[in-house]
């Protein structure tokens, strides 16, 4: 009765699923089978700079160019639209990803030149993938169900985040036995199966026709108030961000171990989180995202401080997995808040939506800078452990100012 009980209970998810409009169904699709390309770009690249240079700065000047690449091709790629589909833009910057990875692996060296060009080319893909993306889900999406979206999107991130790190760890470090033939995985091998997922998204996304968005103007330099609080809020994020990309992966390698572990540490608290997004994105409406908000900057708050406190392999695994709990929940809040004012904006200030998911950009863009420059200042000319250890906790107290401003945001767009 219980596997019966269960299957009824999928069917009926799957039966929800398909009330959705076509369009929507279509991207999360996409998205889904992307999301397995996403934590290879994100952790395995980053082991592979330090794997190779052990340098830390590396890093971090691979991922400055990486975040200079995407709003330069967020404006490119508004100027593109008038030419070319949404679609095809879109399955560009995912097939972009894969071969700016292919670069990167055939480097006979990682000099900075090396690591720029491949950041450039990675920052293009994502800027090509996000823009597009934003778009998608701002003209598929209503207000009413963003939560169910993001919930289910966020869901399948927060898994594949889970099981492709150690599905990957596993096989870089350990050899396996095909047929007597011994093999042993490769950053090459992983890099050839981002370009077949990539493929396959690129193929499921051109299921469905989406109209392009009317672009006679996107660029402007006055807003109104309510999308410069905004743009204070994507300013907070961006700044976690440009931190997070690099912090986690070069805490672990630092204090824990290699990649195997790495996987293993993204995988132990993520099926249960996974389930309790999809619930919230499933259950909850649009007065609940403030509380999800704030719950994700709390958990980040508290594993930055275990973290500077313990300063231990104990002290990164908790903090690793406030950031896989952190991430998700932070995101299926801030997404439909985004949108929502996107909205209100648009029509306010009788402007194509295009033009906030583009200057928002920027303000992710000057976080994250901040963010990263931080940590090269810290790590180079003061001290690793400082940048590692002391700075996150200051970071992620920042962020705790955040909630006030969201709440203020969430109250004026209704």
């Amino acid at each position: 009765m219980k596997n019966k009980s269960l299957i009824a209970r999928l069917g009926s998810e799957y039966n929800y699923f398909l009330k959705m409009p076509w369009n929507m169904r279509v991207l999360l699709v996409t998205n889904m089978i992307y999301a397995f390309v996403l934590p290879i770009i994100e952790i395995f690249v980053v082991a592979y700079i330090m794997r190779s240079s052990n340098d830390p700065v590396k890093a971090v000047i691979y991922y400055l160019t990486v975040y200079t690449g995407i709003p330069v091709t967020f404006l490119i790629n508004g100027y593109l639209l008038n030419w070319f589909k949404v679609a095809n833009l879109y399955s560009f910057g995912m097939l972009l990803s894969g071969f700016s990875m292919l670069i990167m692996m055939n480097l006979k060296e990682l000099s900075l030149i090396g690591l720029g060009l491949a950041g450039i080319l990675m920052g293009a893909s994502f800027g090509f993938f996000w823009a597009n993306r934003d778009f998608l889900a701002l003209s598929t999406t209503s207000d009413n169900n963003r939560n169910y979206y993001y919930g289910l999107e966020t869901f399948f991130y927060t898994i594949t985040a889970i099981l492709v790190p150690a599905v990957v760890g596993a096989f870089l470090t350990h050899p396996i036995d095909i047929f007597g033939v011994r093999i042993t995985g490769s950053y090459k091998a992983v890099t050839i199966g981002v370009f077949i997922l990539t493929v396959i998204s690129s193929i499921v996304i051109h299921k469905s026709s989406f109209q392009n968005p009317n672009l006679k103007k996107f660029v402007y330099f006055r807003f109104d108030r309510l999308w410069i609080k905004m743009q204070v809020l994507a300013v907070l994020k961006g700044l976690a961000q440009g931190y997070l990309v690099t912090a986690p992966a070069i805490l672990i390698m630092r204090l824990v171990g290699d990649e195997n572990s790495l996987g293993i540490i993204q995988s132990i608290s993520g099926i249960i989180t996974a389930l309790v997004l999809y619930i919230l994105g499933r259950l909850t409406k649009p007065e609940h995202r403030i509380y999800i908000f704030s719950a994700g900057y709390i958990i980040f708050l508290i594993g930055a401080l275990f973290n500077g406190i313990l300063f231990s392999s104990l002290g990164v695994m908790i903090f690793a997995l406030s950031i896989v709990l952190f991430r998700p929940l932070h995101d299926i809040a801030y997404f439909p808040i985004q949108m929502k004012v996107i909205n209100v904006v648009s029509t306010k200030e009788n402007r194509s939506e295009f033009a906030y998911i583009f200057n928002h950009e920027f303000g992710l863009y000057v976080g994250r800078f901040l963010g990263l420059v931080l940590f090269i200042i810290l790590a180079k000319y003061i001290s690793e452990i400082v940048a590692l250890k002391y700075s996150l906790i200051v970071i992620a107290i920042v962020q705790i100012l955040s909630i006030p401003l969201a709440r203020h945001i969430i109250k004026k767009s209704y």
